[in-house]
């Protein structure tokens, strides 16, 4: 064993011996739907390591394999659950294939089980890594499924998530330790230059069709512009400039009239565009996803 091997053993028993004690929740999301009993199924399977869960729903509308809204809903919600919550995120379209199965450990104390194809992007770079295991399905498995290939999310992620929440593992019996890197899906971050604030759609407010953009409010004093004023908006899927249009800042809807295009702030501070009462991405065919950017200026 070489010296920087060592090293990163050494480092793994060091995080492992102060980790974040497991509180018994178990938060799931997938892109399962409600409509047959896939979800409840996880939720059997969880009940059955330990009646005592407490077992949260984030969502199972995730749009069919989009790995990278799995990505965003993580960072929308995981930070408003208390340190030692685990949760399952299975958008998996390569269940069965040689993608990693893991469990990463944040800095804030949260535990993530899913398949590691791109869907810990966001929740890495906001939360901070700590540690990653591979999930050893010798051990982590649900009994006699081995010739299931095609369900992951209830033989191996339900399973080992139920059981680590639960506290009938550890996390170092999760399985062995990898380095402190996940997959991650490449996408525009917020930049400004020569006067303009550049970023991505990572995500659509879908009920209401508003469009959500990664330029948090912080970026706006580089701009100058002030809630009241105009600004110029511009969105392109890739290289097709899709929408190029003017509209106000406001703090609330109500500061703008019925039908009008507005920009504000929304929830989590960033930037975000709508239409008081109506439904802008239908109307303009904006949609969200790494290849959706964004431009704003004066």
């Amino acid at each position: 064993m070489n010296r920087k091997t060592a090293l990163f053993f050494i480092h793994c028993w060091l995080v492992s011996s102060v980790l974040v004690a497991q509180n018994g929740i178990l938060v799931f999301q997938s892109d399962f739907g409600v409509k047959d009993g896939a979800v409840s199924a996880m939720k059997g399977v969880s009940l059955g390591v330990s009646p005592q869960l407490k077992i949260v729903d984030l969502t199972h509308e995730i749009p069919a394999f989009n790995i990278w809204e799995a990505s965003y809903r993580l960072l929308q919600t995981a930070p408003y659950y208390p340190k030692g919550t685990v949760f399952v995120s299975v958008c998996d379209p390569g269940v069965g294939t040689d993608r990693k199965s893991v469990v990463l450990l944040t800095k804030s104390g949260h535990y993530f089980v899913t398949p590691d194809n791109g869907t810990l992007t966001l929740i890495s770079e906001k939360l901070g890594i700590q540690e990653v295991r591979e999930i050893d399905e010798a051990i982590n498995r649900r009994r006699n499924s081995n010739e299931s290939y095609t369900f992951h999310g209830r033989d191996v992620y339900a399973y080992t998530g139920a059981r680590l929440a639960a506290k009938v593992i550890t996390y170092a019996q999760v399985g062995k330790p990898l380095p402190p890197a996940v997959v991650k899906i490449p996408y525009q971050k917020p930049t400004f230059e020569n006067g303009v604030l550049k970023g991505m759609i990572p995500v659509l407010d879908v009920q209401y069709g508003n469009v959500w953009t990664n330029i948090s409010k912080d970026w706006f004093a580089k701009l100058g512009i002030k809630t009241g004023e105009n600004l110029q908006v511009r969105f392109y899927n890739k290289d097709e400039k899709v929408f190029d249009g003017r509209m106000v800042l406001v703090n609330t809807f109500g500061e703008s009239k019925e039908g009008e295009n507005v920009a504000y702030f929304n929830s989590l501070m960033d930037f975000s565009v709508a239409i008081n009462m109506g439904n802008f991405s239908e109307k303009y065919k904006v949609n969200s996803g790494p290849d959706w950017r964004v431009e704003v200026s004066k």
